[in-house]
């Protein structure tokens, strides 16, 4: 029998595996295209810059706990009621704070099976049991999920579009997993990156947050606002459940310069736009660009893309990202989210994105 020493985590803690950000260097190369984590090429709003520069001589000072500024701005942007907006130090903070809040020892929360990492990590921190629903075509299936709902089922994480395979369900799909759950489980619909999806059907799923007692949408500045240093995100939910998450998350879990700078990018509509633009031109591109070269690139409507690689040695995604690494492009291993035989590249500026396509043409040519 071992004594323990000092404090002991509680059960479970340890069995967590701890969430790996996308790498950034790639040692040796004398010019680096960072791929890896969905960052805008674009960079934050010239305003935004501004607004977070103005912070700087009052730094003594605690920022306002409730963001006030920012979440006026955002009630103002998205036509919504302030008082139902929380913010959170980047989404995955309110990921956890819901998880926190609504799941127990012994209760279920359901994601599918390539869903976000951040959401197998907040149920087991929040003493659940995590329940993963298979995916078709790397896409959410809404009956598999709704097959492994239980009384126990206390929240559904659904990232839409889904990180990392760059997949969505249209309203109608999600509207239809809404309609399937009990009242008392709490449905989180993940917009991280729902400002690069054009197609007509579908929703960030602000309408079903705004007119249902247990629907959550969160939605993050680290993507297409380009704000990721600086932690920022927000959930527009229900007042009760709101209520809630005010109760457990931090006091002060903005900083001063998040909430000017977040409140500032919201605004500027025409820089979003101008990255959602950029986007929308080169996601296309790269997919077939890459398609012609013989791999498999799942289907997206992010702002990053699949690429499915050959279960052959010298060819494989291990080999791939070996390969573009040597040549400073540094892109996502997603091995963790159950592809091994993927990566996931961040649509860049065009420099970057044709330095891919060109690496990949000479990683095919080598390896056929």
């Amino acid at each position: 029998m071992t004594t323990a020493t000092g404090p002991v985590p509680r059960a479970g803690i340890l069995d967590i595996e701890a969430y790996v950000p996308g790498k950034s260097a790639a040692p040796g190369a004398s010019k680096i295209y960072k791929l890896s984590s969905n960052e805008t090429p674009l960079g934050p709003s010239p305003k935004a810059r501004a607004a977070y520069n103005s912070v700087a001589d009052k730094l003594e000072l605690y920022p306002d706990g409730a963001s006030t500024k920012l979440r006026e701005a955002i009630a103002r942007r998205f036509g919504l009621d302030a008082g139902r907006i929380v913010c959170g130090n980047g989404s995955d903070d309110l990921l956890h704070l819901l998880a926190g809040v609504y799941v127990g020892p012994g209760d279920e929360g359901i994601f599918t099976t390539h869903g976000f990492l951040v959401y197998r990590i907040a149920i087991l921190a929040a003493g659940g049991v995590p329940v993963v629903a298979p995916e078709t075509n790397y896409t959410a299936d809404v009956d598999a999920i709704l097959a492994r709902v239980t009384p126990r089922t206390k929240i559904v994480y659904l990232a839409n579009p889904n990180n990392p395979t760059g997949t969505y369900l249209s309203f109608h799909e999600v509207k239809r997993l809404h309609a399937g759950l009990p009242p008392t489980t709490l449905l989180v619909l993940d917009a991280a990156y729902g400002e690069y999806a054009r197609t007509n059907d579908y929703s960030t799923g602000l309408e079903l947050a705004s007119t249902c007692e247990n629907v959550v949408m969160t939605r993050t500045f680290s993507k297409i606002h380009g704000l990721a240093a600086l932690r920022v995100g927000w959930m527009y939910a229900p007042a009760r459940v709101c209520d809630a998450v005010d109760r457990v998350r931090g006091p002060f879990n903005l900083s001063a310069a998040a909430i000017e700078a977040g409140a500032a990018a919201v605004d500027d509509v025409a820089h979003v736009e101008m990255a959602a633009e950029h986007n929308a031109k080169w996601l296309p591109w790269v997919i077939a660009e890459i398609s012609a070269l013989g791999f498999e690139v799942t289907p997206s409507v992010a702002n990053f893309a699949l690429i499915h690689f050959p279960k052959k040695p010298g060819r494989s995604a291990v080999d791939a990202d070996r390969f573009l690494t040597a040549r400073g492009i540094v892109v996502r291993n997603v091995g963790a989210y159950g592809l091994p035989d993927a990566l996931r590249m961040t649509i860049g500026s065009e420099e970057a994105n044709k330095a891919v396509v060109a690496a990949l043409a000479d990683f095919a040519r080598a390896t056929a």
